[in-house]
């Protein structure tokens, strides 16, 4: 039997296998702190009064995200909790701050949807033969994106998760795209990667030597990708992409 022309799928997170509209960061925000701080408040934890301990967190997260934007690099929102936690002398353990890190989160995974199928496609890819992971650049905490996945039936499908947070460099770092086909042990040329975005997927993937698949979304309808590459309007397309490409 000739070899397969493709062996793996890697998938971006957001906005590919979860899509959110448009989000609204400040509500969000003041939700999260808010349900976190009645969770310490409930395990007894010294907080400060309401208003510091949000402003805390606020200006400590722009302050991050705007260093990871200079330096390339993605903190870890689970480690940063942990870094107010020794501030405040909170007593917890590392599994109350993987919940607390998750109550954080939250918020912002139930604005999450998928397409409705999506199950049934990854099923389908799977029966195909096909490895399937996760690339994506994010700052929240490995723990709480599975859980996430957990939750919406689909963590089964992806053994290997790759997340910028664990990683010195991020997407488009051609890094990042080897650290994970070392991991689901599918060489890069053999590999398609799926994603919503052209600078850091598409553009990413290619200098990896991965086949790109772009995904065309209300929001990123208009950009131009690269001549040649694969697009797709939704995920259930996949199985046909793939088909053709073994043929």
């Amino acid at each position: 039997m000739a070899d397969k022309a493709v062996e793996a799928i890697l998938f971006d997170l957001g906005q590919t296998l979860l899509e959110f509209s448009k989000l609204c960061s400040r509500p969000l925000f003041a939700a999260a702190a808010k349900n976190s701080y009645q969770w310490l408040r409930n395990y007894s934890q010294p907080v400060p009064r309401f208003w510091r301990y949000k402003l805390k967190h606020l200006v400590g997260l722009y302050l991050h995200l705007g260093i990871s934007y200079l330096t390339g690099n993605d903190f870890d929102s689970l480690e940063l909790l942990k870094s107010y936690g020794r501030r405040y002398r909170f007593t917890l353990n590392e599994e109350q701050y993987r919940q607390l890190n998750w109550v954080w989160y939250e918020p912002l995974s139930k604005q999450a949807y998928m397409e409705s199928d999506l199950p049934r496609t990854l099923d389908t890819l799977r029966a195909m033969g096909l490895k399937m992971g996760i690339v994506s650049n994010t700052f929240v905490n490995k723990d709480s994106l599975q859980r996430h996945l957990s939750q919406a039936g689909l963590a089964e499908f992806f053994p290997v998760q790759l997340y910028s947070c664990d990683f010195p460099w991020r997407k488009p770092d051609a890094r990042i795209f080897h650290a994970a086909a070392e991991q689901i042990g599918v060489a890069p040329g053999k590999t398609l990667f799926v994603g919503d975005r052209v600078d850091t997927d598409v553009n990413g993937a290619l200098a990896a030597g991965m086949i790109p698949v772009f995904k065309r979304m209300a929001i990123n309808r208009d950009k131009k990708v690269p001549a040649g590459v694969i697009t797709i309007n939704k995920l259930a397309e996949l199985p046909a992409v793939v088909e053709k490409l073994q043929r």
